[in-house]
């Protein structure tokens, strides 16, 4: 995974943080490259904006550490930062926003132990119905989000297909085999959470082991047949516009669970969040 500053210098035309993780004693050092001065905000990922302690107004050009602005970036949780132009507010803000996740020991302690910052992303599924666009839960499920995003950032979902189609149920993909036996090379600890396997709900298949996951995901159809999964496997995104393809896609004629016709992902493409293209707006209540 490609994981330094230069990186965000190019994906960032305002927020460019100083690295993407940071100890709690080190400054949460974030750049601000606007054309003019522009407030800080911080929301909750439900998208409430949070307190600041002094002034959140930040000189083009201009490091800060957002730890001093924003009292919450001290304690666990998932955030966004957002850059507000100048004696505007949100929904309207400039740039990519960021993603700060601070994180504690997986024993459940409470003290922060490390902060991670990365661009709020959605991905595009191309396929022949249509494009999908799919929206992360970065806060209930960050590696399993991280996962998805470098794979599809890399290519690895691009000419592979939605291999397995259980009408009313899901539709499952992103096997390299195609055949449901393939895999990355490796596989991911598993992250199960509270976020129901409603329809459109990006989700990750896997064996009997719950840490078996991989690249393999299925989108569910039918919250009266998909609510058995919750708690029981890693809800991490959800399809927000395109499930017309979705449908199109689980309606097609199978063999058994093997679609007739390949259902192909032509590409799956990871988009930066921006004021006039930002699919979070509906779960977070950043609107305009």
């Amino acid at each position: 995974m490609i994981q330094t500053a230069a990186l965000f210098a190019s994906l960032f035309s305002v927020l460019v943080p100083a690295k993407m993780w940071f100890a709690p004693s080190q400054p949460d050092n974030v750049e601000v490259k606007s054309k003019g001065e522009v407030t800080l905000v911080l929301t909750d990922f439900q998208g409430k904006p949070l307190e600041t302690k002094g002034s959140a107004d930040v000189a083009a050009g201009k490091t800060v550490d957002a730890k001093t602005i924003f009292p919450a970036l001290s304690t666990l949780g998932t955030y966004v930062l957002y850059a507000v132009p100048k004696g505007k507010s949100l929904p309207d803000f400039e740039g990519t926003p960021l993603v700060i996740e601070v994180r504690g020991q997986k024993d459940g302690g409470t003290e922060p132990v490390v902060t991670r910052v990365e661009p709020l992303d959605y991905a595009v599924i191309q396929t022949q119905h249509g494009p999908m666009t799919a929206i992360f839960y970065y806060d209930v499920a960050p590696n399993t989000v991280e996962n998805y995003l470098t794979l599809a950032s890399q290519g690895f979902f691009d000419g592979l297909t939605f291999h397995r189609i259980v009408k009313g149920f899901v539709i499952q993909g992103g096997d390299p085999l195609g055949n449901g036996r393939g895999g990355p090379g490796y596989s991911i600890p598993e992250e199960f959470n509270d976020r129901p396997h409603e329809a459109g709900v990006l989700s990750m298949a896997r064996s009997n082991d719950v840490n078996s996951a991989g690249c393999q995901f299925f989108i569910c159809l039918d919250y009266a047949n998909t609510k058995q999964l919750d708690h029981k496997y890693t809800a991490f995104g959800k399809v927000v516009d395109g499930m017309k393809a979705v449908t199109e896609i689980a309606n097609t004629p199978t063999d058994g669970e093997t679609p007739t016709t390949p259902q192909v992902m032509a590409a799956v493409t990871v988009k930066p969040v921006t004021a006039q293209d930002n699919p979070y707006a509906q779960i977070m209540h950043v609107r305009r």
